[in-house]
């Protein structure tokens, strides 16, 4: 399917490419983007069988004339593109077939890693999130010319814009009441993120005499928990709840000290950085989302021991702590890493020279 998120990069290849869309039903709660909001773009059915999908009316591109190259989405347990890349081999052997995936996350059993090299092994070219994925799939013996890292992306240009014009406010003082440091968490309130251990963390911290403010920006089914353990604990957090306008979220994060992400980060890491807030997030890259990379240690955030309550306090204190800590200056380089490897732009240069266009 076509995520919303992807408008950015997909409306920047729309103009830039002579190109036609072939696009999934939208699943689960995940927003698709809009068909009409690209030239040439067609909403496809597809057949899910126990976890395995078939994307109806595909293989007919294979003998058109229109196209010779083709960028799919490189999920394995989509039959058809396995169909698609094994027919090419026969039928049109000079055609190009790319894939754009997650790749590898370095938890892969010896089946599971055997299936992807195979399947990636037949495109030929895979386009990768990040360079962790790539250095996987190298040590697995995948050839490396094969793979290039294209990073991942928001809406770039309308969260520059915003940038430009934030100004720190009183927002959290306000609402708390205090000048205490602000931890942020923005998205889905999920269990995959293990926000509870924020609270554990910060009640750690509270009873040797450091508090902290936490802001929730996001809804979801832990909310309810979550409120019960925030009470309980007796520690200061801000439902803020759902919030889809990214003036008042670019405020909320701008004005914050530090994200703090237990579960895997994903884009949370490039939405916080975007508007200059650091990230503390775990180390064990193997159950992390390709946007970890993101985090420099010490210039743009801090990584802890998975699921270690202590450490994700000891943390907290110490990037405070640091000799030499200066807001603006962690501002300035949450903004360098994203503006360097994070945007629409990146990926389509990444995009347009190995696709040679």
């Amino acid at each position: 399917m076509a995520a919303k998120y992807r408008a950015p990069i997909f409306q920047l290849m729309d103009v830039e490419m002579d190109i036609d869309w072939y696009f999934g039903e939208p699943i689960g709660d995940i927003k698709g983007l809009e068909p009409e909001t690209l030239k040439n773009a067609t909403i496809i059915k597809r057949k899910i069988w126990k976890g395995l999908t078939w994307q109806k009316g595909v293989l007919k591109h294979l003998r058109s004339q229109e196209y010779d190259k083709y960028l799919m989405l490189g999920e394995p347990f989509t039959l058809s593109t396995w169909a698609f890349m094994l027919l090419k081999k026969i039928i049109a052997p000079n055609k190009k077939i790319y894939l754009w995936s997650h790749g590898w996350y370095g938890r892969e059993g010896f089946v599971k890693k055997w299936i992807k090299r195979i399947y990636f092994g037949l495109a030929d070219g895979n386009f990768l999130y990040g360079n962790y994925a790539r250095e996987v799939a190298i040590q697995q013996g995948n050839n490396p010319d094969k793979f290039w890292v294209i990073h991942n992306s928001l809406d770039y240009d309308r969260h520059v814009q915003l940038r430009e014009t934030i100004k720190t406010s009183e927002i959290y003082k306000k609402h708390f009441g205090n000048n205490n440091p602000v931890l942020i968490f923005i998205g889905r309130l999920t269990k995959v993120k293990k926000l509870n251990q924020i609270f554990e963390a910060v009640y750690l911290l509270k009873n040797k005499g450091k508090t902290y403010n936490i802001v929730l920006v996001g809804d979801g089914e832990e909310r309810g928990r979550l409120e019960k353990e925030a009470a309980n604990m007796q520690i200061p957090v801000w439902f803020y709840g759902s919030c889809y306008d990214e003036t008042k979220n670019s405020e909320l994060i701008y004005n914050a000290d530090l994200c703090v992400s237990p579960g895997n980060v994903g884009l949370t890491a490039i939405h916080t950085m975007t508007f200059g807030t650091p990230v503390l997030t775990h180390s064990n890259f193997m159950n992390q989302m390709p946007e970890f990379e993101a985090i420099r240690e010490e210039k743009t955030g801090l990584y802890f021991k998975e699921d270690s309550i202590e450490d994700i306090a000891e943390k907290i204190i110490y990037w405070f702590n640091r000799p030499k800590y200066s807001r603006e200056s962690v501002r300035r380089s949450c903004y360098k890493e994203i503006d360097d490897f994070w945007t629409p732009q990146f990926q389509l240069d990444v995009l347009k020279k190995h696709l040679e266009i």
